[in-house]
């Protein structure tokens, strides 16, 4: 039997101390207003859950240019920022700490969704138009992806004084902190990434230039914010999105030493199947917390803490039907049933009224560590 009393043990990281080892994952959820401004619905979700150790919110565009999806939010004007003060009010009142996870998607945006404007990218490379996998049910418009615009120099150096913009824009906004999106085919995978950045310049090339963009954007918005301030999450390897890398260990390996040199409140990890050890390869490279993503249940979760070198796990399915899952592992109590068909519609269905265990039917609840539902693959 694991112990999974380890769950609860508190953990400092960057400028907080987590009250358990319990992060709710960053999960795209689609229910801001189309101006990209959190509502009273955002909210109420993230306070029905801020008894997790951290809450990760999901991604939040740090520029028009950086929006992917319809209702998803943006943390760039004054209204944004106003609508994530009311957000981070009410997680703390609760007693909660959160993260904003800041999500350019570069390449996979669409003319549509930005005034006109072709998608940017590291690369004129057109992402596959059937590479979409489960996120074509994200709202976006239908059809096939847009070849991007390659960055000019000048305009990487824009993008990152918007990843900066956006940190401060967090901090005012009373947020614990903010975690860099570099994983699933977004902006910064897609400079790591050998198929999808064929730069000759500074910021590709070689490994160490191809590195630089994310680098110089956790430089930047510490440098704007504070130490500990800045946290990044990576997808070492993962094909999600259409990106491909010649060498992942060689990538990551490099990233992960140059990251663990820059004081971040701490670095993801998620292993998304891949076929080399994610976990024991990276964990040793980054001097500082590390949390582990993708497939964890309260008991393997409680093993990668004491054995394989996590200091905290990334829930996502259970934190979306479970406001209190913190309450639930650590009595072990039952759990909600997910509804997969709400994770990316409207409204409160799925999003907020998901009972606490104390209201929930006995006879609907599943075991506590059941495994994570599969994601539907749509090709």
């Amino acid at each position: 039997m694991i112990d999974t009393s380890i769950l609860f043990e508190p953990l400092a990281i960057g400028n907080i101390t987590m009250k358990n080892r319990l992060a709710m994952a960053p999960m795209t959820r689609q229910r801001s207003y189309l101006d990209g401004t959190p509502t009273d619905l955002n909210v109420e979700h993230y306070r029905q859950r801020a008894s997790a150790g951290l809450i990760i919110t999901e991604g939040i565009a740090p520029s028009e240019m950086g929006t992917g999806y319809l209702f998803s939010p943006g943390l760039y004007t004054d209204s944004h920022q106003e609508g994530w003060r009311k957000i981070s009010e009410a997680v703390h009142a609760e007693g909660g700490h959160l993260f904003g996870q800041i999500m350019h998607v570069g390449r996979l945006s669409d003319e549509l969704l930005l005034n006109g404007k072709q998608p940017i990218a590291p690369s004129a490379v057109q992402p596959d138009p059937i590479a979409r996998h489960y996120t074509v049910s994200c709202p976006r418009p239908k059809r096939s992806y847009l070849p991007p615009r390659a960055l000019t120099h000048q305009e990487v150096l824009g993008v990152i004084d918007d990843f900066r913009d956006c940190a401060v824009r967090a901090q005012r906004a009373g947020l614990d902190g903010v975690e860099i999106h570099s994983a699933s085919g977004y902006l910064p995978m897609q400079f790591l990434s050998t198929n999808t950045n064929l730069r000759t310049d500074e910021w590709g090339g070689s490994v160490e230039k191809r590195a630089n963009f994310l680098l110089a954007c956790v430089d930047a918005m510490t440098a704007a914010t504070s130490p500990g301030f800045v946290a990044v999450k990576f997808s070492p390897g993962w094909q999600f999105h259409n990106v491909f890398d010649d060498d992942p260990i060689a990538t990551y390996s490099h990233a992960t030493r140059e990251l663990s040199k820059r004081n971040l409140a701490y670095l993801q990890l998620g292993n998304y199947g891949m076929d080399w050890d994610v976990y024991g390869t990276l964990r040793p490279l980054f001097d500082g917390p590390v949390g582990y993503v993708a497939g964890f249940t309260r008991s393997t979760g409680a093993k990668a803490i004491a054995e394989d070198g996590a200091d905290f796990i990334c829930y996502g399915q259970n934190y979306i039907s479970n406001p209190d899952l913190a309450e639930r592992y650590e009595q072990g109590l039952g759990l909600n049933h997910i509804e997969q068909d709400s994770y990316y519609t409207q409204g409160a269905k799925g999003y907020t009224d998901y009972p606490i265990h104390a209201d929930a039917d006995p006879c609907s609840l599943i075991d506590v560590d059941s495994p994570p539902t599969p994601m539907p693959h749509i090709d």
